[in-house]
């Protein structure tokens, strides 16, 4: 069966419909949302697949997003519509058995088994090693800057089917969406289509084939890429060579404002950072990350959001679940002792700010066990909202088994829970 054959076939379509069902996300420029696929697919699919065959069907150009970028800028995501998702996805399921087994075992994202865990713990294993200074890599605009040709060339080495190898670069050569005008795309493959972490992995192979040849000890995840040496000297020899090569084989550019050689302990890989000390390495969370996290609590307990204190609860456990479903990797975590605190005070503040009138405070907090005199005197008390957070009546109001009883996750105890399930 060739190759083009093998993506139509009933079975991958269907486990490619649901993929793209499952994952949802937002309607491309034709509005047709993932829920809304299978209608679509009745009505067009039979022309859309004999289209395909002849080589004579046209992707739509995909829908320009910008998102901010944790450490500032912003990213750009293209949304293919879902009838393209379905396809590319269709293509990636044949396309990963026949890519992946070649890729390197420092290669981490975006692959079958692989996660972005497995990268920082190896990253721990070359620092505890002795390697400890990071070649840190940052590639410029990679998934916009990615050369068509040269993509294609290695495609190329494994898929014979000339009919997936145009399918591939229409999808590539589709074009964006802008305020209802299309704009070409002559580089560049869209984050945010299918197809797309596959098609950096193989643009990106080379390098890990390389490094690989040379013998050095690195990590890489999508166009994140650490390689761990032993002075300070080797890395900055490294990291000229891997620039030139990048340069001069895949034309791609290194930012060198964002890359640079320098101490595992200061600078971060996915989220994380390490500290080194006599009996070995510890995975602590980096700086940014934990900004990050105490710039979301801030905006979910902002107390002039008027909403209900059960509500904000809801949000802050969904936010915090997912956070720590990440973070717990971390081996330090006496930090979130201090987060879950002044998580509570602030939740503490938005409370004492809603119930506004000193009577209506006198009133909560009698029925919360604080005493009558002190009731009466923090609520006269001429404090404002974030002072009084941390008063002893508050505080006894407000205790532990109050946010307990209402449920809020318990950073710690969560971490707790999680590295007992792992």
């Amino acid at each position: 069966m060739e190759l083009l054959e093998q993506v139509l076939e009933r079975e991958n379509l269907k486990a490619a419909y649901h993929r793209v069902r499952s994952n949802g996300g937002a309607a491309g420029p034709d509005g047709v949302t993932a829920r809304e696929l299978g209608v679509h697919l009745k009505k067009q699919w039979p022309v859309i697949k004999e289209r395909i065959v002849e080589g004579n069907y046209a992707p739509s150009p995909v829908r320009r997003v910008t998102i901010p970028k944790p450490d500032g800028g912003e990213r750009n995501l293209g949304i293919p519509n879902a009838i393209d998702r379905f396809i590319q996805q269709a293509i990636l399921q044949v396309l990963t058995p026949i890519f992946d087994p070649g890729f390197s075992e420092s290669s981490f994202g975006f692959r079958p088994g692989k996660s972005a865990h497995q990268a920082v713990q190896q990253a721990k294993c070359f620092i505890e090693q002795g390697c400890h200074v990071v070649v840190d890599i940052d590639l410029e605009k990679f998934f916009d800057k990615v050369n068509h040709d040269i993509l294609m060339s290695r495609v190329a080495r494994k898929v014979k089917d000339k009919r997936v190898l145009k399918l591939i670069r229409l999808y590539l050569q589709a074009g964006i969406m802008e305020e209802g005008v299309r704009v070409a795309s002559e580089e560049g493959t869209p984050q945010g289509s299918p197809l797309s972490p596959l098609l950096a992995n193989i643009m990106l192979d080379e390098l890990d084939k390389e490094l690989e040849k040379r013998g050095h000890k690195f990590c890489r995840y999508a166009d994140d890429c650490n390689i761990y040496v032993r002075s300070q000297k080797a890395g900055i020899r490294i990291m000229e060579s891997v620039t030139r090569f990048l340069g001069k084989r895949l034309k791609l550019k290194v930012n060198r404002k964002k890359s640079a050689v320098g101490h595992p302990t200061i600078r971060k890989f996915l989220g994380f950072t390490f500290m080194i000390f006599g009996f070995g390495v510890d995975i602590c969370i980096s700086p940014k990350s934990l900004k990050r996290l105490k710039d979301r609590i801030r905006k979910l307990t902002n107390p002039v959001w008027p909403i209900p204190i059960e509500e904000r609860v809801k949000r802050l456990n969904q936010y915090l679940r997912g956070w720590m479903g990440y973070y717990a990797l971390t081996d330090s975590p006496s930090i979130l002792g201090g987060i879950t605190g002044w998580m509570r005070r602030r939740l503490r503040s938005c409370i004492w700010q809603q119930w506004k009138r000193p009577r209506t405070r006198i009133r909560y907090l009698i029925k919360l066990g604080v005493p009558r005199k002190d009731a009466f005197n923090a609520a006269l008390s001429g404090k404002r909202d974030w002072r009084m957070s941390r008063t002893p009546a508050t505080h006894m109001a407000l205790n532990n088994l109050f946010w307990e009883n209402l449920g809020l996750v318990n950073p710690l105890i969560l971490y707790s829970y999680l590295r007992q399930g792992w």
